[in-house]
């Protein structure tokens, strides 16, 4: 089967179910590029070990793509203001961190987390602290951190671009930690990407606050509720608040044409027929134009 190469690597998040490179097979089977997994079960402190046979069979089989990342668990919160909480958080993020390295993973996506009813500033200080345990444990590893932009839901960190850029600030803008922005979350946060004048001010706001070689994979989801609403609901790719000609003007923005794009829109069940649709959707409002920015990815090797 031909697959569709562009100039950004386009895939989705698959399950893992039946071990990793099966992800790699679901992949495959919908085209595309890219890929994004969970490396254990994402609602679960524990899990069992990841074979060492089956991350290298993970390794040899992702040449076939462009890029591969994966996503922490829902679990991990940084930010708490409960300290069992937070060293618990930063046990299971230094497993996936191992785990994501040892799959070759480009970074690990992580929720920046809520520090409750504390302010937010006391959030960004715990999230920082966190964030510098976990790069100093991991001293010589290859896998980035890429803090995911929030919807801005009760009281979670990241829902700004400031934000993001004050957890980058508090850690020294240390060269492992990126970004990684959801533009369905974007839109809920009040960034409205039906406009012009709404992606301008997301991509000033990476720009001023995280920088272009910081930014290394967009989740392109739609949004199903309305622009600010702080409501974390993805909807398939133009049947949802932001629409075509919103995502046409940003995949084709030139600051991001080479990024990669992850889709983690609903899913029929077990079928993969949704994905298919979304990344051909994507495909074509990507007009298959090229452009030419840092951050255009490095082809994968074993």
């Amino acid at each position: 089967m031909t697959r569709s190469r562009s100039s950004r690597p386009l895939g989705a998040h698959m399950s893992i179910a039946g071990g990793c490179p099966k992800a790699i097979e679901h992949a495959l089977s919908v085209q595309a590029t890219a890929l994004q997994i969970f490396t254990r079960n994402q609602k679960r402190w524990e899990s069992k070990p990841l074979a060492q046979a089956e991350a290298d069979a993970f390794r040899g089989a992702s040449v076939e793509l462009d890029y591969v990342c994966a996503h922490a668990g829902y679990l991990i919160n940084l930010a708490s203001p409960d300290e069992s909480m937070r060293e618990r958080s930063l046990v299971a993020l230094l497993d996936e961190l191992d785990r994501a390295e040892r799959l070759g993973c480009d970074c690990l996506v992580l929720h920046p987390g809520s520090p409750k009813d504390d302010a937010s500033t006391i959030g960004i200080g715990r999230v920082a602290k966190g964030l510098r345990e976990a790069l100093r444990a991991t001293a010589g590893a290859e896998v980035r951190i890429a803090l995911e932009n929030t919807a801005g839901q009760g009281s979670t960190l990241g829902s700004t671009l400031q934000e993001l850029g004050a957890i980058l600030d508090a850690c020294d803008r240390d060269p492992r930690l990126a970004v990684c922005i959801d533009t369905a979350h974007a839109f809920a946060a009040g960034y409205d990407l039906r406009t012009e004048t709404g992606l301008a001010a997301l991509l000033r706001g990476i720009e001023q606050f995280v920088g272009w070689e910081r930014l290394r994979v967009l989740h392109l989801n739609d949004a199903k509720n309305r622009c600010g609403s702080r409501a974390d609901r993805h909807e398939h790719i133009g049947q949802g608040q932001i629409g075509e000609d919103g995502f046409r003007r940003l995949l084709t923005a030139p600051e991001l044409r080479h990024v990669p794009g992850i889709i983690e829109t609903p899913k029929d069940g077990k079928s993969l027929a949704e994905d298919v649709t979304n990344l051909a959707t994507l495909r074509r409002l990507s007009g298959g134009g090229e452009g030419k920015v840092a951050t255009k990815p490095t082809k994968r090797t074993k």
